[in-house]
């Protein structure tokens, strides 16, 4: 058989259906980007506010680019959007960046979960919603939100309930030693006693309100927002619990106040799991101690019974029965009882 001399014509190409244009790692760039704070999340649809605190201030809907991946966008993110940012009715954006976050709340299932759950953004406190009685106060759960709030970089607060069922007084002496702001509510026949208190808390500040179901948390945010109208509930007499009324996490301007004002809203959580947050970064909340605990030995838990401990000779150093040794000693139990709420040793 004759040799057929090659012809590049021969060549047969078979078309992509995905068309012939190459794939390139390259991202565009949006220069054309708008600001967006992410006010809502429901169901891959994420409720923004365009140019927060501008003249062009507008909400708005969107949905996540694809590009952005497994990220996830959480209330309080900043984000840049493109597409449609009208607002208008039908209308919908794209989010295609997340801006640098400064603060970031997470939480796991439980102390061995390795799955961190992003909660918020940029928020500057947690405010952790304790009622005083029915239900009883959790102090491990108080304790664990404050780990994670010092996790975080964020201040703790802690907002007590229904203090016209028990004292106060317990909790204060507890939660003030380790820098945690007390403000104490109850709800009255004109409205709630201690709510200026609460609002002079969150001036100019983005703050995270956190609790079990029942404990009044969805009733101070009505009370700051009157426009919220987050649903309320009641506790079962039964189990001593609240019913989860709060679904998703929500961010809320709070009218009548400073400029950057915020509450963002939680859904009633019934467990913080803390498997995120690294024992020896706890320690760094505690700047007088940090400094004294640079003299421990190496490998030293700063537990009660680590031995050669430096912190128990700080408080030592002090004279016996003085009000310095009291207030030493207060400080070291109170950061103990944080360290073991996230190792579960005892301390």
């Amino acid at each position: 058989m004759a040799r057929r001399e090659f012809d590049e014509r021969d060549i047969r190409v078979r078309p992509s259906r995905r068309g012939s244009r190459p794939r390139t790692k390259t991202r565009p760039e949006h220069a054309d980007a708008e600001r967006a704070l992410v006010t809502g999340v429901d169901r891959g649809r994420y409720t923004v506010l365009v140019d927060p605190d501008g003249p062009g201030e507008r909400p708005a809907i969107a949905m996540k680019a694809r590009e952005l991946g497994r990220d996830r966008v959480v209330p309080g993110d900043q984000v840049d959007l493109v597409g449609d940012t009208s607002g208008a009715d039908g209308s919908l954006s794209r989010i295609v960046r997340i801006a640098e976050r400064s603060t970031v709340l997470r939480r796991t299932a439980d102390d061995t979960d390795p799955f961190e759950r992003v909660i918020v953004a940029n928020a500057h406190q947690l405010v952790i919603v304790t009622a005083l009685a029915d239900p009883e106060p959790r102090t491990r759960m108080i304790d664990r939100c404050v780990v994670a709030a010092y996790d975080a970089g964020m201040d703790a607060l802690l907002a007590l309930t229904k203090a016209d069922l028990a004292d106060p007084s317990t909790l204060r002496e507890l939660y003030e030693p380790i820098g945690v702001r007390v403000v104490v509510t109850q709800v009255a026949a004109d409205g709630i006693d201690g709510l200026d208190e609460l609002r002079a808390a969150l001036d100019g500040r983005t703050s995270v309100l956190v609790g079990h179901s029942g404990v009044g948390k969805s009733t101070l945010v009505n009370a700051l927002v009157p426009d919220a109208r987050r649903a309320t509930g009641r506790v079962n007499d039964v189990t001593g619990r609240g019913r989860h009324t709060s679904t998703s996490a929500v961010a809320l301007r709070v009218p009548a106040a400073a400029a950057g004002t915020w509450v963002i809203d939680t859904p009633g959580v019934r467990s913080f799991g803390l498997a995120h947050v690294e024992p020896d970064r706890l320690i760094g909340a505690f700047a007088d101690l940090a400094e004294v605990a640079a003299e421990c030995p190496r490998g030293c838990t700063h537990l009660a019974d680590s031995p050669d401990c430096a912190l128990d000779d700080w408080v030592a150093g002090a004279e016996e029965g003085s009000e310095l040794r009291r207030a030493r000693a207060d400080r070291l139990d109170s950061f103990r009882r944080l360290l073991v709420s996230r190792t579960g040793a005892e301390g």
